[in-house]
């Protein structure tokens, strides 16, 4: 059993290497779900990708703290803060808590990068595409933070690259956001 936010050690057989891998699954989903980027010259993802249907993986976890208390994520608002497949614990949150209030802001080089769209209620994500022209948002995340008016009452989690989430969270800070209402997981 895991809680939604949280992570597994993932990896092929007997190979020694893992890489922790964000839970994209529900908590009451019947399987276990990861979103893994396939990163050219990486150690596990390339690896994974070819794994056939059946095969073992090895796995180990859940760990990580990233997460909502049961009791709290059907109060107040969230404002989820991410970039690329940092959206895979925000996708957990909204399976495991069906009435959860939240605001996706998401950072994807391309179009392909927005993931299973119909997992959301689209009128609560905004795509900001740095790579590619689109009628949406074009440019980082931070970009289309920095002008926005945002609700001080939300709790904030960011997940993404470390980049990102260093300048998010000082975005956050700058706009009066205390400490307290910020929760970040970064990626390499």
């Amino acid at each position: 059993m895991f809680k939604a936010g949280q992570c597994f050690n993932l990896g092929l057989k007997k190979s020694g290497v893992n890489r922790e891998y964000s839970i994209y699954s529900g908590e009451n989903d019947p399987y276990l779900e990861f979103l893994i980027k396939d990163v050219q010259g990486g150690s596990v993802s390339p690896f994974l990708r070819k794994v056939p249907e059946g095969e073992e993986v090895e796995l180990h976890g859940p760990y990580g703290s990233f997460t909502i208390n049961p009791n709290q994520a059907n109060q107040g608002s969230f404002l989820f803060i991410g970039s690329g497949t940092g959206v895979a614990p925000f996708h957990s949150f909204i399976c495991s808590y069906s009435n959860i209030n939240y605001q996706i802001v998401l950072g994807v080089r391309t179009l392909s990068e927005r993931y299973d769209l119909c997992d959301y209620d689209i009128s609560k994500i905004i795509h900001c595409v740095s790579r590619e022209p689109w009628d949406g948002f074009n440019g980082r995340v931070t970009s289309y933070l920095f002008d926005k008016t945002l609700d001080s009452t939300n709790t904030c989690y960011l997940c993404g690259n470390q980049s990102m989430i260093h300048d998010a969270y000082e975005l956050l800070r700058g706009k009066g956001f205390s400490g307290d209402q910020i929760f970040t997981e970064a990626f390499f």
